[in-house]
């Protein structure tokens, strides 16, 4: 971790990267070998730019503004589940396997007014006419051979002859390849990360026979949150959106409130952003999985990602399953479908009991997934079946 580590301050200290997410993995390290006052000390300097707190005065005397210093308390409180979730031992993903009767997975690049990424994408071996395209997030430390391998995503695609495309976060980006949800810069039209991938989606749109009626997004954990926010800045896009242990577009602006947000979601967050991200003056179809067990992103980001989708204006239909579902398999769960005024479910919320942060159904090649299911793969593609963009 000493290549974006800060140099030692006066006092043989560690001193902020400038980069809140570095300082962080750094506190993490710290926090994991048990130096919790280091730790401290390192998100204290990063929050404050290494100046002293806001709310403290010489000798440690509180002022009236307390707002960093609450922040800092509310971080050093939230490392230890992130820390869990964070750290768990990664397992290296085998070789991605030949799906059914063939498909190629292609290694492609894009570069755009705001930046490029590399990027996989499956191509079936038989598309359907007029396909339709999945465009698909990773979470924090994985990558798009991972994340496939996990999902299954292209086995299911290769069965149904659609095209699904992974975009690779980089080191260079970020150190641990997290999708920078958190960042203005980053969540809005034509802006940063956003735009990276909605111009990835774009380019494939015009190289391959696909509707663009029935392109979809979603993702895990951070790419869950960046999938939110994409989905929200371009409604004209993308027809539905799923997120997996995600959190609600615009929900935090920095690290301080983006590890509030994943310890309890965010304060005071309604219906609309919190912080300017882009919110589409539309209903964006949205289904959400959440394990209720998830220390690292609070299960409270789901209530939130429901009261964007306006789901409390919509009929609800509950459903409790309490022993193994014959095709969706796995933990028992409470999924709640929404239905609007014509009977159209437009919101569909999976609740899995016994589940941590990982991805409902998944395969164990690929990392943070949980084989004992229900299976989300196959749960996202039956709602975005349902879904398409209506013409402008």
């Amino acid at each position: 971790m000493t290549d974006f580590l800060g140099k030692p301050d006066s006092h043989g200290r560690k001193g902020s990267s400038g980069d809140p997410f570095a300082d962080m993995a750094e506190a993490t390290r710290l926090t994991g070998l048990g130096r919790l006052d280091e730790a401290t000390a390192l998100i204290q300097r990063s929050l404050s730019g290494g100046a002293p707190l806001s709310g403290a005065r010489p000798g440690g005397e509180a002022g009236p503004n307390l707002r960093v210093r609450d922040v800092v308390d509310s971080v050093v409180r939230g490392l230890a589940p992130i820390v869990k979730g964070l750290s768990q031992p990664l397992r290296t993903p085998s070789a991605p396997s030949q799906t059914p009767g063939g498909g190629a997975f292609l290694a492609l690049s894009h570069s755009g007014p705001t930046g490029g990424r590399d990027y996989k994408l499956f191509v079936p071996s038989q598309p359907e006419a007029a396909a339709s395209l999945v465009v698909m997030l990773h979470g924090c430390t994985q990558n798009p051979d991972d994340f496939a391998a996990g999902t299954g995503m292209n086995a299911l695609a290769e069965r149904g002859g659609f095209y699904v495309a992974y975009p690779a976060q980089n080191r260079s980006a970020h150190p641990q390849k997290c999708w920078k949800w958190y960042d203005p810069a980053d969540q809005g039209r034509a802006s940063g990360e956003a735009a990276i991938v909605a111009g990835i989606t774009q380019e494939v749109l015009g190289a391959y026979g696909i509707d663009p009626a029935r392109v979809y997004i979603a993702g895990m954990s951070a790419g869950g949150a960046a999938a939110m926010n994409i989905a929200h800045a371009y409604p004209d896009l993308y027809a539905a959106v799923g997120v997996h242990s995600g959190l609600a577009a615009g929900c935090a602006r920095d690290l301080g409130s983006a590890l509030m947000a994943m310890q309890g979601g965010a304060p005071g967050f309604g219906a609309g952003p919190s912080f300017g991200a882009t919110v589409a003056p539309k209903r964006i179809p949205t289904i959400i999985f959440h394990g209720m067990e998830d220390n690292t992103v609070s299960v409270r980001n789901a209530d939130q990602i429901l009261a964007q989708a306006e789901a409390s204006g919509l009929t609800a239909i509950a459903e409790n399953v309490e022993a193994t579902d014959a095709r969706l398999r796995g933990h028992p769960y409470v999924r709640t479908r929404y239905a609007d005024r014509t009977g159209r479910v437009v919101v569909e919320d999976w609740r899995i009991r016994g589940a941590g942060h990982a991805w409902s159904g998944g395969r164990p090649e690929g990392s943070y997934t949980d084989p004992e299911g229900p299976d989300a793969s196959r749960a996202m593609l039956d709602f975005f079946g349902e879904h398409r963009l209506a013409k402008a």
